[in-house]
């Protein structure tokens, strides 16, 4: 075929270039310079990395026959490298792009007094780079986008709700994994815990020792494993759960024990699980029971120490100090065990303003047609799985007919980085479906593989819909359960 300007649809339906990839070298577009520009020639990808304005570096990939789809990928923690969840899907056929959000490094001293950089990380850069993503794809194919997507987990969920809410429209599909998008929240929270159990960033000792985990987790099984008809140590609706942490052994005399608690233990628990309040403001919704003793559950996310960590002793500890240090008070002296937190509200709500994806008003992207699928971990010690349920349902509260573009999938046992639940799904494909052919999702398929084998499935409905085992069949499978 002849490449033209004007280039037609090839015989499989994909669109090939109109230009070359070196002559990318010389495109010119508003505050953007490219870098370089390059061939993956086994895989006819094209490659093209530049930076946008003074240093949101990007890299897009475009495949020599394209199927005239865009994705974005997101990014996670505090990103500061290209980072693109959907980089491989060039490789099939979808130009591609990330960015590092106008940063270099994964802490957060990037941030320190520098407000550019602030604000690119909150929403601008995710933004900016979609933008000229699109621009240099009409040029390079001489066609816009039919589609196009973004799909990004922790982080980059909050990045995609950031997307819905602030820039509605850049993408008609969105898949928010994990979302941390009530960031200022979720560090004023992680903050708390690391202060009930440490007291002060010197210390290295938690309150709450992995022993006292597996005597959590063990209470908290017994009192709700089974409500979803299967005792399978996966709480399925924690929201049901009525376990007290009045019930846990308590230890003879106070005394510290691995298999009791003492008050102050008891106390810490209950102030890890609460949620934080200023008045009638929920700042962060705290934490659902389950999970607590899994691989992937609060050790080292939550109680710690993680070896060799030094300063921070947890995850928590880690993003609530960065986030606090550098991004809201640009005081890298800052401590916790220091601070006034009865200003913290008054304190945070500058920074909540760019960092926090909370606006529960979609009518924006939901005029424009767009679709967005939500989900979650029950058992995640990282990203409050309270937190996205309310934000659900404040949104919902506010639009009745929500679900028509935008839905919640929470999943049972699933933690952060896995957990013993299933929480895999072909999250693209169902968002593809929504977008293109019109087809909602009712029931996905989540899967869990161990060894390179499946060895669970089990069905996710949109939320509050849950799980309920028949009481006859393989609890393994999906099809047990309604």
């Amino acid at each position: 075929m002849v490449q033209t300007a004007h280039t037609v649809r090839a015989d499989d339906g994909t669109r090939p270039p109109c230009r070359s990839c070196e002559s990318l070298k010389e495109l010119l577009l508003p505050d953007v310079r490219v870098d370089s520009v390059s061939v993956l020639t086994q895989k006819e990808v094209c490659v093209l990395k530049g930076v946008i304005g003074r240093e949101i570096t990007f890299e897009l990939l475009l495949p020599a026959r394209w199927n005239e789809r865009f994705v974005m990928g997101g990014g996670g923690g505090f990103v500061g490298y290209v980072m693109n969840r959907a980089r491989n899907m060039a490789f099939d056929g979808f130009a591609t792009v990330g960015t590092d959000t106008g940063h270099k490094g994964t802490d957060a001293g990037w941030g320190l007094n520098n407000m550019e950089r602030q604000l690119n990380f909150g929403h601008a850069a995710v933004h900016r780079t979609a933008e000229v993503a699109k621009a240099v794809i009409r040029h390079y194919y001489a066609a816009p986008p039919r589609y196009s997507y973004f799909i990004g987990l922790s982080r980059g969920g909050g990045q995609a709700m950031m997307e819905a809410q602030r820039y509605p429209q850049d993408f008609d599909g969105i898949v928010a994994g994990a979302p941390a998008f009530n960031w200022v929240g979720m560090a004023v929270k992680f903050n708390l815990n690391t202060r009930a159990l440490y007291g002060s960033p010197e210390n290295r000792q938690p309150v709450i020792t992995s022993d006292h985990l597996q005597v959590l987790q063990r209470h908290i099984l017994g009192h709700c494993d089974a409500y979803d008809g299967v005792r399978d140590s996966i709480i399925s609706d924690p929201l049901r759960c009525s376990f007290s942490l009045e019930d846990l052994p308590r230890c003879k005399n106070d005394m510290p024990g691995a298999d009791c608690f003492t008050a102050k233990q008891v106390e810490t628990l209950k102030s890890i699980y609460a949620p934080v309040r200023d008045g009638d403001q929920v700042i962060h919704s705290g934490f659902p029971p389950g999970g607590e003793n899994e691989k992937t559950g609060w050790f080292p996310s939550v109680t710690g120490p993680i070896e060799g960590s030094r300063p921070y002793p947890t995850w928590q500890a880690f993003y609530g100090m960065e986030t606090f240090r550098y991004l809201v008070f640009n005081d890298s002296e800052w401590r916790y065990d220091r601070y006034d937190w009865q200003r913290v509200y008054r304190d945070t709500r500058y920074a909540a303003a760019y960092l926090n994806a909370a606006q529960t008003d979609y009518s924006a992207f939901k005029a424009r047609g767009g679709k967005m699928i939500l989900y979650q971990g029950w058992a995640d010690p990282l990203i409050s799985a309270l937190d996205l349920v309310r934000h659900y349902e404040e949104a919902a509260a506010a639009d009745t007919h929500l679900e028509n573009n935008i839905r919640l999938f929470m999943l049972p046992g699933v933690t952060h980085t896995g957990g013993r639940g299933p929480g895999k799904a072909d999250w693209f494909r169902l968002i593809t479906d929504w977008v293109e052919k019109d087809m909602a999702p009712e029931r996905v398929i989540l899967s869990k593989t161990e060894n390179g084998k499946v060895v669970m499935t089990r069905p996710a409905f949109p939320y509050p819909r849950v799980p309920v085992y028949d009481g006859a069949g393989d609890p393994n499978l999906e099809s047990s359960f309604k």
